[in-house]
């Protein structure tokens, strides 16, 4: 593929070898939010990226605390006093990892493979931030400014992985702060490394735990099976319901606020080179499941869906004891799209899960208190035009629109601050996202960083005009 000449574009291109030494640095520390083992490795991980940032030339940069883990907060003026305000989100924590899966590589030893940069954080969300570092970069090599077209912030939490239980509050405390004409979210995924596909929307989430009691104790099988309770095959038979033999979901209204994506958005939709068999291989997925009538795409960026990510009762882990068990549970993971609201959906799972339940167990069922509602980029915003003319000029071809199937607090940001969020991320399905042997294509985050420099670049006059 044709790379376009231009300043960014050989920047970028001659100094890769050190933008990967920084990235592999960073990967290696081990910022697994979810392990207190590793609070001060988040801790290490926020000062890393400080003092990153104030070598790049940041004049502002902080450490911001919560009553849990650390946020790193930028911010870089512009000379022009009426520039607009770009503010970047994204994350600097990390999954937990089971050493024992990863092939390529230890997790928190990162290494360079035929264009890949292994390791935990590569490419969820390490590599993002940097690709934004990359970009502010060569945007000030390019056209030889001593400050970028626009004042730029960067907000960087260190909780994502365990669902942001800070980052709402912190957000609304620092609402003047944080104030932006466009705000930036680097979570997500693009469509392929040859496509120029914008995302314009996330899924909103609600995660539920289920935990279902029958025994009051843990009984031996010979002595009650077939007469007492069994709480594990309660839980099975309600999560089978959760979906009808169409694959639609059973809460009662459920769908009824659901909007259907636009003529426009399907036509853009279909116009992505799209083969199951390749969406298959790199996802990993082994087939394609799901709600019928809808095409793949649709049902992982336009519909929503629930998963049951987590089934557990009995020994799963020891010798089995024949035992009727006392207690079983299943983590729900919902995926939300316009209009839904996680409050409302919470409600109906709530009501439903109790209708459920038969008489002669008990339940308790859980709510995380950081699900997210979705949130689609206004059509018509000028921030997304200029995006959209970015990333055509990185690639030589005309930018399409996509959505992602994940969450992300774009929500949160955008009725917060009172700004459009848009979608920029480098990450591909094929990277292995929580999983093992993450990586992050070297491509992608060249071509990232080139069109974020383009959209620096492009960003003020469009908003002025």
């Amino acid at each position: 593929m044709r790379q376009p000449e231009s300043a960014v574009h050989d920047y970028l291109h001659g100094c890769i070898d050190t933008l990967l030494d920084d990235l592999a640095a960073w990967v290696r520390i081990p910022s697994v939010s979810a392990d207190p083992a590793h609070e001060r490795d988040v801790m290490r991980s926020a000062r890393w990226l400080i003092a990153h940032l104030r070598e790049t030339g940041f004049p502002e940069v902080e450490e911001w605390d919560t009553d849990g883990l650390q946020t790193v907060f930028a911010r870089w003026p512009a000379e022009d006093p009426d520039a607009p305000t770009v503010l970047v989100y994204s994350h600097h924590d990390v999954r937990a990892v089971k050493d024992q899966e990863w092939q390529e590589v230890a997790p928190f030893e990162p290494a360079l493979r035929q264009g890949r940069m292994y390791g935990r954080g590569a490419s969820d969300a390490k590599g993002q931030v940097l690709a934004h570092v990359w970009a502010l970069r060569a945007h000030l090599e390019a056209t030889g400014r001593s400050a970028p077209a626009v004042t730029l912030k960067y907000l960087i939490e260190g909780e994502e992985e365990t669902g942001s239980p800070h980052l709402a509050e912190l957000v609304r405390r620092n609402a003047g702060r944080l104030a932006a004409d466009v705000v930036v979210v680097s979570d997500t995924m693009l469509w392929s490394l040859e496509e120029a596909a914008v995302c314009t929307g996330v899924r909103g989430s609600v995660n539920a735990h289920l935990e279902v009691r029958g025994p009051r104790r843990d009984i031996h099988s010979g002595v009650v099976a077939g007469a007492a309770p069994n709480p594990l095959t309660e839980v099975c038979r309600i999560v089978g319901r959760l979906h009808d033999d169409q694959g639609r979901i059973t809460l009662p209204g459920f769908y009824d606020p659901v909007v259907e994506p636009s003529e426009q958005e399907r036509r853009g939709m279909a116009a992505i080179p799209f083969d199951a068999d390749d969406w298959v291989e790199r996802t990993r997925s082994r087939s394609v499941q799901g709600e019928t009538g809808y095409s793949v795409l649709e049902r992982v960026w336009t519909r929503p869906a629930a998963e049951v990510v987590t089934l557990l009762g009995g020994d799963p882990d020891d010798p089995a004891r024949a035992v009727v068990p006392a207690v079983a549970s299943a983590d729900l993971a919902l995926r939300l799209v316009p209009d839904q609201s996680a409050e409302n959906v919470m409600k109906q799972l709530r009501h439903w899960i109790a209708e459920q339940i038969r008489d002669g167990f008990e339940h308790e069922l859980t709510t995380s208190t950081t699900n997210q509602d979705p949130y689609v980029t206004p059509p018509d915003a000028p921030a997304l035009s200029a995006l959209e003319d970015a990333m055509s000029r990185t690639l030589q071809r005309p930018a399409l629109r996509i959505r992602n199937g994940g969450g992300t607090p774009a929500a949160l940001l955008a009725e917060t601050l009172d700004a459009p969020v848009l979608f920029y991320g480098t990450g591909l399905p094929e990277d292995h996202w929580h999983d093992s042997d993450e990586k992050a294509e070297v491509l992608a985050l060249l071509q990232g960083a080139e069109t974020l420099a383009y959209l620096l670049e492009g960003l003020p006059g469009r908003l002025r005009a």
